[in-house]
């Protein structure tokens, strides 16, 4: 005679409960990994951002600091800085060294700093702001009164000084400094970061 087990219906795998559970436990362990990645995504992005910033500020500053250590008079005569003011300085500098001084401009506008050139041209020579090319040197600038992109400093400078104060006279200018705050975006971290250069004027140097 065979046998008969009894099968007992609520020992038959996962109850529907059950089931439940681990599906909800998946979801939130999908969602903490998918959050995680996303952090990680975020936090490499903005690093790498920011050394990118910090690459092409160098680049920018050393750039501004080659051409204005040569400012010289201009093609006419005038003098090396025709402008200095706390987000514009326009001043003429031989670049290319081809014996002719172009008039420069550097301009913060919003967050742009932008650069313009001047070639001399015409006979007599003349700077023809028609033939004036403008290209974007930096954005995500955020300078303001606090820290103005350009600051000036007389002979009397030893280090420690404040520098002149706005409207600043050219005739007295020996010494710029050139300070970029840059901030890639106000919601996140890390906070603005600030480059500075100071740049010596060889030909305007006196004592400094």
């Amino acid at each position: 005679m065979t046998s008969r087990q009894k099968i007992v219906p609520g020992n038959i795998g996962m109850t529907l409960a059950e089931v439940l559970v681990v599906i909800a436990l998946f979801a939130v362990i999908i969602v903490a990994v998918g959050a995680f990645e996303a952090n990680i995504f975020t936090y490499n992005s903005q690093i790498s951002g920011s050394y990118q910033t910090s690459q092409n500020s160098q680049v920018i500053l050393k750039t501004m600091a080659a051409e204005l250590r040569e400012i010289s008079p201009s093609v006419n005569g005038a003098f090396p800085i025709a402008v200095a003011g706390s987000t514009t300085i326009s001043f003429f500098s031989d670049k290319d060294n081809d014996g002719l001084s172009e008039k420069i401009t550097y301009s913060l506008t919003g967050t742009v700093l932008y650069r313009s050139v001047i070639v001399p041209s015409g006979w007599p020579l003349i700077y023809n702001p028609s033939l004036q090319s403008t290209s974007t040197l930096g954005t995500n600038i955020i300078n303001g009164a606090d820290l103005p992109i350009f600051e000036y400093f007389d002979a009397n400078y030893t280090g420690t000084s404040s520098p002149l104060t706005q409207p600043v006279s050219p005739a007295f200018v020996k010494l710029i400094r050139v300070n970029q705050k840059i901030d890639l975006d106000p919601n996140r971290s890390p906070v603005p970061i600030i480059y500075t250069v100071q740049i010596n004027l060889r030909n305007l140097k006196t004592n400094l």
